[in-house]
């Protein structure tokens, strides 16, 4: 079903838009999770630590795709709104052929490069060769993540948000059958983990690809045309470079971080990288505001309709703090419940619900943040957005963990490091959505 965002009850729209996307997302982070929760309890800690460890890298192989597909959302959406048929089909096929590129060359560079980068974030010894295994059979699937995020991206950006929900549903069940086939009956430890998620992923990549071949719609997808439309690459690229860089120079300052907590141990990478299962289902609902106000705003932007656009960013942020201050509260309170799901070791519990205390009061700073980025994104203004979380998710952390970190060598100080780069970088977006140049002709 394909929502027209530029109509009816702004609330109503966007909760109708963002839930599916969110459901989604939580989706895909659960079996995610399940992965952790079978090798943590079925192959052991040091499995666990290499799953963990593996997720920072996991993110910066995307995450340029991310971008990508961030930006060739916002084209559509904006030519969407406009009423462009001819726009809407050339960007689509431009975006996908951008991510079958995007994918191949991201898989060569997971398998090849897999050992350099974990000597690199100083894996410990007793989890190298297990975190080498699930990283490349990983890698060896991301092709399919890839183009499966740009077809989802495609559709949300033309306001159907329940399609990608109904593949990413199925891949999600398969994959939990399958963990529990690969791992717990055939004995294939971690790799059994990363297999299943990458069947997992070929079909949902599947699936969608199907339903874009045979929507009678103008962004039908016809294999024969994907290819890159100069212009139309063009623009994509300027819209969704920005965001592509931001991306991958966080995920690059994450795997920073991630290096200095292996500094202290198996059982402190296993328990951080448990957290952050639990962390991924606040991450990602805010990501999935962000991303429904940037459609919700392209395609209003398009239609000239400011009104609804600025009424949108104030029900993304409300909804935003209010979902964050509430699911954070809930983990605090059932901690000790949430960890011993990955695991009864009390000392990787122990870092994991430390980790919970740093964590889960703050997540709405991040919400402001990137409900503001994402309207302002909307509007084709990706450069802000871009600086402004490279200056406080990145510049800021290096600082930190090259000047503070060695003074203090605890793994609280590492910790601290989160919410701190996030009250920087929502400070510095609620000034430029404040003051900055993209209010011109909305405010």
């Amino acid at each position: 079903m394909n929502r027209d965002l530029t109509k009816g009850s702004v609330l109503k729209s966007m909760l109708l838009f963002s839930i599916p996307m969110i459901l989604g997302n939580l989706l895909q982070q659960m079996y995610n999770a399940v992965d952790s929760v079978i090798v943590g309890n079925y192959v052991g800690s040091n499995a666990l630590a290499a799953v963990g460890s593996s997720t920072s890298i996991i993110n910066l192989l995307i995450a340029f795709s991310m971008g990508a597909s961030a930006g060739a959302g916002v084209v559509v959406s904006q030519f969407i709104g406009a009423g462009n048929k001819k726009g809407v089909k050339i960007s689509v096929h431009t975006a996908l052929a951008i991510a079958i590129i995007l994918g191949m060359i991201l898989t060569a560079a997971g398998i090849i490069f897999t050992p350099t980068i974990l000597k690199w974030m100083r894996t410990p010894e007793e989890v190298m060769r297990e975190s080498v295994v699930y990283l490349r059979l990983y890698s060896a699937g991301l092709l399919f993540s890839v183009v499966y995020n740009m077809a989802a991206g495609i559709l949300n950006a033309v306001g159907d948000s329940k399609r990608p929900l109904i593949y990413l549903g199925s891949a999600s069940f398969l994959n939990i059958v399958l963990d529990i086939i690969l791992i717990n009956w055939m004995k294939m430890g971690i790799a059994g983990a990363a297999i299943a998620t990458n069947i997992s992923q070929i079909l949902s990549c599947i699936l969608i690809l199907v339903f874009l071949s045979k929507v009678p719609e103008n962004y039908q997808l016809k294999f024969r045309e994907i290819k890159i439309y100069k212009k139309m690459a063009g623009r994509i690229i300027k819209i969704g470079l920005p965001t592509a860089i931001q991306n991958t120079v966080i995920s690059f300052s994450n795997i920073l971080v991630q290096s200095s907590v292996n500094t202290f141990g198996a059982k402190a990478m296993a328990g951080f990288g448990a957290y952050l299962k639990l962390d991924g289902f606040n991450i990602l609902p805010i990501l999935s505001f962000s991303m429904a106000v940037t459609t919700f705003t392209g395609q209003n932007y398009g239609a000239g309709k400011t009104d609804r656009l600025k009424k949108g960013m104030w029900v993304v942020v409300i909804m935003g703090v209010v979902y964050t201050l509430a699911l954070g509260a809930i983990i605090l309170m059932f901690s000790d419940f949430f960890m011993g799901i990955f695991t009864q070791d009390k000392e990787v519990m122990y870092y994991g619900i430390k980790a919970m205390k740093y964590f889960c009061p703050f997540y709405f700073l991040l919400s402001i943040m990137h409900g503001l980025g994402g309207t302002i994104r909307g509007t084709g203004k990706t450069v802000p957005p871009m600086v402004i979380l490279l200056i406080s998710l990145c510049l800021f952390r290096i600082v930190w963990i090259q000047f503070i970190v060695p003074k203090f060598n605890t793994i609280d100080i590492i910790y601290l490091l989160y919410p701190v780069s996030w009250f920087v970088g929502m400070v510095l977006m609620v000034l430029y959505a404040w003051k900055g140049s993209w209010r011109k002709g909305i405010f």
